[in-house]
């Protein structure tokens, strides 16, 4: 069942990128904001469906992570500065989100 699930995965992800990279005409830049978007796709099943709460935690961060990505990709696609500046508090308040998440996942209160 696992092989399967596995297999499917890889086909979807197979279909898409040939899809994005072969039959979709337009500018590299939204390429690569299809990409972002299809892997927060799967980033969010994690924080979904996660096993554990430590998996859920990471699955966020990540997902932070391609967030500020993608706003740096939309920033260059528009040729506007203030996305950088977006990114930027973006990226300050994931780090924060992080730590906070660390110390309640190991049981302490977030004021120690």
């Amino acid at each position: 069942m696992k092989i399967l699930r596995w297999l499917g995965g890889l086909v979807i992800i197979a279909i898409f990128l040939y899809y994005n990279f072969f039959i979709f005409e337009g500018p590299l830049l939204l390429k690569l904001i299809n990409i972002s978007l299809f892997c927060t796709l799967f980033v969010l099943i994690r924080v979904i469906f996660g096993p554990s709460p430590a998996d859920r935690i990471v699955a966020v961060d990540i997902l932070g992570i391609l967030i500020i990505g993608m706003v740096a990709l939309l920033g260059l696609y528009y040729d506007q500065n203030f996305f950088m500046d977006i990114a930027l508090i973006w990226a300050l308040l994931s780090f924060i989100a992080a730590l906070t998440f660390a110390k309640i996942l190991e049981g302490r209160q977030i004021d120690e």
